[in-house]
């Protein structure tokens, strides 16, 4: 049993370092003077300490805070229009006696199997129409989109989960179908909620295709965009792979943050003694 779990404990060490290690040396890349960051062979680990690419990616064309709120505001958006959809959509589907409604939620799961990058064009021929290129909220509502069949479908079993004793003593109380909404579903699928919510923000976060389509302007460019467009548009003819590194860097942030403050959601519940 001892030479088991050490067995384990190895195999658990190796695969952390395999996946630890890109980010180590992006950081690793980020903080290099600008000289050892384009050396041919590149040095592993720096010889020097340097923050020059930070302050390059700072001011780059219309600088980093710009691009780092257009990310912000999108993904808030994004978590913001999924869930107003999702909430009472998949509590309708899970509680009321809506007719056909499983053939209703496999046609809305069949969007997953769509990749969303066909669905580009027509979306942005309709919001070119509407005025919604280059605008934050045209690209939210794109995230959205992407992420609705997902989170749909999270929702729906988690409020389907919810004992229908809750649900009927709610009833005997006089509550209407808002009010055990707010107050008894809502409540009691909380994880399910910040694990959508969480899902929503990493994928509007890191989702370069629809940014990319949807926006034409500088201004209008999120933290993925305008590092793909810093990789072949630097004032050192090439690839300042050192400001590349520092972008990476800080985009990873926001991710591990938002996780590391919702990660108890994923091991602890509100349902636990709700009924006996």
């Amino acid at each position: 049993m001892r030479r088991r779990g050490y067995l384990i404990g190895a195999v658990c060490v190796v695969i952390c370092t395999v996946m630890l290690m890109p980010l180590v040396m992006s950081v690793l890349a980020s903080v290099k003077p600008t000289a050892e960051a384009a050396a041919t062979p590149p040095t592993y680990v720096p010889h020097g300490l340097s923050l020059d690419s930070y302050q390059r990616l700072w001011i780059y064309q219309e600088g980093l805070p710009t691009y780092l709120f257009n990310s912000l505001g999108t993904a808030l958006m994004a978590i913001a229009f999924t869930l107003v959809l999702t909430v009472p959509a998949g509590y309708a589907l899970a509680r009321f006696p809506v007719p056909l409604k499983e053939f209703i939620f496999v046609i809305l799961l069949l969007a997953l199997i769509v990749p969303y990058q066909a669905l580009l064009t027509p979306m942005f021929l309709m919001f070119a129409k509407l005025g919604l290129t280059n605008s934050l909220v045209g690209l939210a509502i794109v995230h959205t989109a992407i992420q609705l069949p997902f989170s749909l479908y999270i929702l729906r079993n988690s409020f389907s989960a919810v004992p229908a004793e809750l649900e009927e003593a709610a009833v005997m109380d006089g509550a209407s179908s808002g009010q055990i909404l707010v107050r008894v579903f809502i409540p009691s699928a909380v994880p399910a909620i910040v694990t959508v919510a969480l899902f929503a923000f990493i994928t509007s976060w890191n989702e370069f295709l629809g940014a990319l389509v949807m926006m034409s302007t500088s201004e209008s460019f999120t933290l993925p965009v305008i590092l793909a467009v810093s990789r072949t548009e630097t004032s050192l003819g090439g690839t300042d792979w050192g400001m590349l590194q520092a972008g990476i860097t800080i985009s990873v942030i926001p991710c591990v943050l938002v996780y590391l403050l919702l990660q108890r959601y994923y091991v602890s519940g509100l349902m636990s003694g709700a009924v006996k």
